[in-house]
């Protein structure tokens, strides 16, 4: 969908030994700038005796897209972690690289490569999902009804989130903003008019999560 995006569902960590040289890729999902930087200065804190921490990050809001070689020769670090956050479309999302220095060095195609392993396997270790426009929708139907109204979602693939047992039925779930007029229409056809929906807000959600 055109407002979809594919950022990463969690906190990841994964580590990488070349020649000696550990690296340790953090990434974490964001949603401002100024949460970036604060988990880049978290991971500073983190990894006090490291020597580098290489750092790259993209907030969907205002496109903003940044990243540093931290002492690194220029273009062996920053870059090649922002190339692969762009080759796998993410957004919102920042990946820090911290590395202990092993005694040998790599060289600069040595560095890119590292680097950009490091970048891969870290994204990995989040989970990249599609986050997906939703809305949240409340359906109120009577006892009667309620066993065609969960057929119904059963259908559309829909999961409820919460249901409340009162007088009548209400049921809270998520839907795709796009398809909320449809499914509202399915619903007065299945009750015969007699389901009532609400809608509640909207957020992104992951409702399709990828691996790569």
């Amino acid at each position: 969908m055109k407002n979809d995006y594919r950022t990463i569902k969690q906190a990841g960590r994964a580590e990488y030994v070349e020649k000696k040289s550990r690296f340790i890729a953090s990434v974490r999902p964001v949603e401002t700038e100024e949460e970036a930087l604060a988990f880049i200065q978290e991971i500073r804190k983190m990894y006090p005796d490291a020597k580098h921490h290489v750092y790259a990050y993209m907030i969907r809001d205002n496109n903003i897209a940044r990243f540093s070689d931290d002492g690194e020769p220029g273009g062996t670090a920053g870059m090649p972690m922002m190339e692969v956050i762009k080759q796998e479309e993410l957004t919102n999302i920042v990946l820090v690289v911290t590395r202990y220095f092993g005694g040998i060095l790599l060289g600069t195609g040595g560095l890119v490569r590292a680097y950009s392993k490091s970048a891969k396997l870290g994204i990995d270790a989040g989970t990249i999902a599609l986050m997906t426009d939703c809305t949240l929708l409340q359906i109120d139907v009577t006892y009667e009804l309620y066993g065609r109204l969960q057929y119904l979602l059963e259908q559309e693939g829909l999961t409820i989130e919460k249901s409340n047992f009162g007088q009548a039925v209400s049921v809270m779930l998520y839907v795709r903003t796009t398809q909320v007029d449809a499914l509202q229409k399915k619903i007065i056809e299945t009750t015969g008019g007699r389901g009532q929906c609400q809608i509640l807000g909207n957020e992104y959600r992951p409702l399709v999560a990828k691996a790569n």
